[in-house]
């Protein structure tokens, strides 16, 4: 572990792009706390990731569970986090003339309602320490957008609404916590192959679409290496907007 070894909390952790982020930043050296819903791959990942990584069961829309992150990850590596990516998010497949509603309220609480509560727990502590640190020392918000957050996505257009209310909540932070030495950083991923699409209700055609017309699709490690981009940065450089496709993907 080098001096330069941060503290990062990340949100959604057990797949997908927070697993790959995890696992990254632990192979370059970082120390990581995560949260999932499921303990059995809670359990799996702390097997695999050894000592450098602390998971926590729960509902990362949840004040208290976020509260218990931080928390956690100070009493653990004896360090403040330095470094919060903010993933967990869940997709709604349909257009608004389709899709499932009575599904909303819960992506609507986990989307935008948890990360701002994050975002908000995140910046407060955040601010504190570049108080005294900055620009010595970076601290840095990441949060998960996607493309569909700029683009209006017929075929996802709840989640796509989530996406452009995050991105408001992003670039709002930036400006209030920018001149107060706190990076906020937003990632807009293109069609990722995952477990997203399945977990949402997308079928299986259009998924096969997603390939045709765009692959090779983008893996959830190269969202992850886009993520380190932006932490590595020297204290007074910040990365404010990432869009990162696959090369085919014209639209969203």
């Amino acid at each position: 572990m080098t001096s330069q070894s941060r503290v990062v909390l990340i949100t959604g952790v057990t797949s997908g792009i927070g697993k790959a982020t995890a696992e990254l930043l632990i192979k370059e050296g970082h120390r990581v706390v995560g949260d999932g819903r499921q303990q059995d791959k809670l359990t799996a990942l702390t097997q695999s990731l050894g000592q450098n990584f602390v998971g926590i069961c729960g509902d990362a829309s949840d004040t208290e569970h976020l509260e218990t992150l931080f928390s956690q990850a100070l009493n653990q590596f004896n360090a403040p986090v330095d470094a919060v990516i903010v993933n967990a998010g869940r997709g709604l497949s349909g257009s608004v003339k389709e899709a499932d509603l009575s599904q909303f309220d819960a992506i609507l609480k986990l989307n935008v309602s948890g990360a701002a509560q994050l975002m908000q727990q995140s910046a407060r502590r955040m601010v504190a320490q570049q108080a005294a640190q900055f620009p010595h020392k970076a601290t840095d918000i990441v949060v998960i957008g996607s493309v569909v957050g700029r683009h209006i996505s017929p075929f996802g257009a709840t989640y796509s609404a989530t996406k452009f209310a995050v991105h408001c909540l992003t670039e709002s932070l930036r400006r209030e916590v920018g001149p107060k030495g706190v990076r906020v950083t937003l990632i807009e991923p293109g069609v990722v192959v995952s477990g997203f699409q399945e977990a949402a209700g997308y079928k299986d055609d259009v998924t096969d679409v997603f390939n045709e017309k765009f692959g090779p699709l983008l893996y959830p490690i190269d969202v992850a290496n886009t993520i380190l981009f932006s932490l590595n940065q020297p204290p007074h450089v910040h990365v404010s907007n990432i869009m990162v496709r696959p090369t085919r993907q014209d639209y969203p």
